[in-house]
């Protein structure tokens, strides 16, 4: 007896099914009731998912529990992801904002699936769903609650969208998410921003909007957690600087580039494998881009792939001193283009962040005559901060010179 792909009978097979829904309902029917795998009907990320959440033997007809994690463990979360959450701060309000006149609620986790950030809509009432799952705490990993957009996010650190029934537990089939990584200046998973409706659809492109917060919220974060480095900023247009599209690039103590977003990758070409130095991914030695101040209009440079990028860069201590306006007063200006690195030739000036900061401190209490509110005035710092600095100097070197008269002979 012949039957359709959904299975009555006295029906021609439909070959072609022009809605979404009508795709994922026949993918669900070979994949849960037919065992065959419904490659392109569904994306593969979900498909994914669902062949997880069935080799956990989870049975998706039974309900789905919003169960917070431990008081204690949603504590913890909290605390670790202080700065994720302080990055996060305007650019969440502003997204919730954006969508007040929606349904959409904005949830933002921590890398392992645990609310430390949602929205409260007035809308929650016709919400059930999201109204239960939308609190601090709450773990929506996909170990627990099945396919969602955040619990792929999770699980493979890649964006995506989950809508109606591409959720494995069919109780969720009434929310469509999308969902979006952070990650850190180690390239891990820092947290995922995600945006859900229930009992309704987007009528925007989600991917986009989550991604472009997303992206806002990396960048942030990037810069937080590099105190001591030199931070860049570059893109093929000036009036992409200082947007969600712009390059960052973080360079450690030693002129090693440790780490770079996801644009700054495809406009070098270079990733962080290895920790590469400053001239193979710019072109330029340390002291070449430390001239490069947050003050001045950004400058042209050449890339060593040969293309041509506005570049500003930013350098603080881990105590909050920024030396960034004055290190151009003692750094060489930046060249239009790179230069070849020649390593045959000595580089008398210091090689290291930490070293040109402590230079230019002395330089500046040199000028100034060993005055230290002068000194403090010049380099845009508190007089306490500069004694502290200059005290931690001190206590340094003594240190160091009692390791070397106790050391014995060689």
């Amino acid at each position: 007896m012949p039957t359709t792909s959904f299975g009555h009978p006295n029906m021609p097979r439909q070959l072609f099914f022009q809605t979404p829904e009508q795709r994922t309902a026949l993918a669900r029917q070979r994949f849960f009731d037919e065992g065959a795998r419904p490659s392109g009907l569904v994306g593969e990320a979900v498909l994914q998912s669902w062949m997880r959440c069935r080799l956990s033997h989870r049975d998706p007809v039974e309900p789905v529990s919003f169960e917070q994690v431990s008081r204690s463990r949603a504590h913890a979360s909290l605390n670790r992801n202080r700065q994720l959450l302080q990055a996060g701060n305007v650019e969440l309000h502003q997204l919730e904002t954006a969508l007040r006149g929606t349904d959409c609620r904005v949830l933002l986790t921590d890398a392992q699936g645990v609310i430390i950030h949602a929205t409260e809509l007035p809308s929650a009432a016709q919400q059930p769903l999201l109204k239960t799952a939308s609190r601090v705490g709450v773990n929506i990993a996909e170990h627990q609650i099945g396919t969602t957009a955040p619990g792929i996010v999770v699980r493979t650190g890649e964006a995506c969208t989950v809508a109606g029934g591409e959720h494995y537990f069919q109780c969720l089939q009434t929310i469509h998410c999308a969902a979006a990584p952070i990650r850190d200046i180690h390239g891990q998973l820092a947290g995922v921003l995600d945006v859900s409706v229930e009992a309704g659809r987007f009528h925007f492109d989600p991917t986009s909007v989550v991604g472009m917060y997303a992206a806002t919220i990396e960048n942030r974060l990037l810069q937080l957690q590099s105190t001591q480095h030199l931070v860049l900023q570059f893109q093929t247009s000036p009036s992409l600087l200082d947007t969600p599209l712009e390059a960052l690039a973080g360079i450690d103590a030693d002129g090693r580039v440790l780490w770079l977003n996801g644009v700054a990758q495809r406009l070098t070409g270079c990733s962080v494998q290895g920790r590469p130095e400053v001239h193979e991914v710019f072109g330029l030695t340390l002291d070449g881009l430390l001239a490069l101040h947050r003050q001045k209009p950004a400058q042209t440079l050449r890339l060593p792939n040969g293309l041509a990028v506005w570049i500003k860069g930013h350098l603080s201590a881990s105590d909050g001193t920024d030396f960034n306006h004055a290190v151009a007063l003692f750094a060489p200006a930046a060249p239009l283009a790179a230069e070849p690195v020649d390593k045959s030739v000595p580089n008398e000036a210091p090689a290291r962040l930490v070293d040109h900061s402590q230079r230019l401190i002395e330089t500046t209490l040199a000028d100034c005559d060993g005055n230290i509110a002068k000194a403090a005035r010049a380099l845009g710092v508190s007089r306490g901060m500069l004694y502290r600095r200059l005290q931690k100097t001190r206590q340094s070197e003594t240190v160091g010179a009692e390791t070397s008269r106790s050391a014995p002979p060689a």
